[in-house]
């Protein structure tokens, strides 16, 4: 596997540990394969390696001279160490995003003991007080669960950035606002700043579908969904509802739709925006 960096030791707290620290470790283990983290009450005279959430250092935020970011959400070691070398595994774009969306919830579980379910499951592998397993070895378990998503969370992040190709090439021939790409890839972050109300593509269960796009100012809202009429009704009377024959799916919510044919797809898209 890839070495991002040299560092090959690296130190946090024993005792107790939470998504923070085993978040940290994990992050540590992806940018060195061959790190070994070591846990204790008191970091070692001697130590040369990367100290985190314990000793006051670079990566430690219980001081009160704490980093905290520009949204006033303070960091905690998982974000300082993500601040530092997300960009490396991620580009400076999406490892600022990715604090955004994920790291800035669990700083703040950490530092404000604000609800956060990925947290909550971390701390779960902490040993019940009555139990004769070791701090170290649940440790470990926990930070293999952290390391699996955090590997995970970042092969999804670039595969949205292999994704600008195709999402572009489709782009140079789309017509009406409604972008229709070869096979289902991310395309959200190329589109939301272009003219463009849907995308339709080949769906994994066979046929095509075809979303909405949000707006850019309200992600939460759509540009043009789906027709209500069309919502929640079953196949076998959705085609004649929408006047588009093969037309099998429209969610509740009006952002998707689904038909056996591309045609099709593209007919309802028209239509839906049509009736705005």
């Amino acid at each position: 596997m890839k070495k991002y960096i040299d560092i090959e030791r690296g130190f946090t707290h024993s005792g107790k540990f939470h998504a923070d620290d085993v978040f940290s470790a994990a992050l540590l283990t992806i940018l060195n394969p061959d790190i070994t983290i070591e846990r204790g009450f008191q970091i070692p005279e001697d130590f040369d390696g990367i100290v985190f959430d314990i000793g006051y250092g670079e990566f430690d935020h219980h001081q009160q001279d704490r980093a905290v970011r520009e949204n006033n959400i303070p960091y905690a070691a998982f974000g300082l160490l993500w601040r530092k070398y997300g960009s490396m595994l991620v580009g400076e774009e999406e490892a600022k995003r990715f604090d955004e969306k994920f790291i800035q919830s669990l700083d703040m579980n950490d530092n404000a003991g604000t609800e956060n379910q990925i947290a909550d499951i971390i701390s779960a592998f902490n040993p019940p007080w009555d139990y004769a397993v070791s701090s170290d070895s649940a440790f470990e378990e926990a930070k293999e669960l952290a390391y699996k998503i955090l590997v995970k969370k970042i092969e999804y992040i670039k595969s949205i950035n292999r994704a600008e190709t195709l999402v572009t090439k489709a782009l140079e021939k789309c017509e009406d606002g409604i972008l229709v790409l070869p096979r289902s890839a991310p395309w959200k972050k190329f589109v939301k700043d272009k003219n463009i109300y849907f995308v339709v593509s080949p769906s994994n269960r066979g046929g095509y579908s075809a979303q909405a796009v949000p707006r850019e100012d309200k992600p939460n809202e759509l540009k043009i969904p789906f027709p209500e009429a069309w919502r929640g009704v079953d196949k076998e009377s959705i085609g004649q509802i929408s006047g588009v024959e093969t037309l099998q799916f429209c969610h509740n919510s009006g952002f998707l739709i689904t038909a056996l044919t591309q045609e099709d797809v593209i007919k309802a898209c028209k239509i839906a925006k049509e009736k705005i």
